[in-house]
């Protein structure tokens, strides 16, 4: 089968994994801990994808160096206790992944999480080795700055117009710009599908299975958004 596209990236945290209700409870908790004042919901949702200490800066851009390594601590041991059974995948997701392989996509993550934090979720989920790279916030430069990106294309030698960021966050999509891809838009995550259109996905979905369809049937140009929206 001719496909536009060799390899597949994900997001993990709101893309593959039902986390995000769990990472704003945790920051609200560790907002607590520190005795800062706890930012709404949307606010907290509007960080997911950076790098932690990154996402702490932008809650709460008064605090100095240490201070935010004193809330990522809290926020490490908060999220550890709710995360003693890591976040469910979201329906379809472990199907399609499947199904991607068996049609030779290469397949890649690249995550806003620790590695410490994305390798005990991989093994929770039987993947240790499962994905041909996969790149933490910790170890590269943080989303929306494409060099985790770039650091998988390289693995992979293959070329950006070659691969698709698939993301649930306005920092998926700005990476996928930045390193001259072209990304698909989950609304089940961080950010609606109305906020993330902005930002030029080549389709927007509704369910991750949905994905799947789409590349089988969408050539490369199509700007699309499938599912009940239309």
């Amino acid at each position: 089968m001719q496909r536009d596209y060799d390899l597949l990236i994900f997001d993990w945290d709101g893309t593959l994994a039902d986390s995000i209700g769990r990472i704003v409870e945790a920051m609200h908790l560790a907002a607590g801990r520190a005795g800062y004042a706890t930012c709404d919901d949307e606010a907290v949702k509007g960080i997911i994808g950076l790098a932690l200490p990154e996402a702490i800066s932008v809650l709460y851009p008064h605090l100095d160096a240490v201070q935010v390594a004193a809330f990522r601590q809290h926020y490490a041991d908060v999220y550890m206790a709710l995360d003693d059974q890591p976040s469910p995948l979201f329906d379809g997701v472990v199907e399609s992944l499947e199904g991607f392989r068996a049609e030779g996509y290469r397949l890649a993550v690249a995550t806003g999480k620790a590695r410490r934090g994305l390798d005990r979720v991989l093994r929770a989920n039987g993947w240790e080795g499962y994905f041909d790279i996969t790149r933490a916030a910790d170890e590269s430069r943080g989303k929306p700055h494409p060099q985790m990106l770039e650091e998988i294309l390289a693995h992979c030698q293959v070329e950006p117009q070659r691969a698709l960021m698939v993301g649930d966050s306005s920092f998926d999509l700005l990476m996928a710009s930045n390193a001259g891809m072209h990304s698909v838009a989950v609304g089940y995550g961080a950010m609606s599908l109305e906020a993330l259109s902005a930002f030029g996905p080549q389709v927007c979905i509704d369910h991750f299975s949905q994905l799947q369809a789409w590349l089988r049937r969408s050539p490369v140009a199509a700007h699309s958004r499938v599912g009940e929206h239309g």
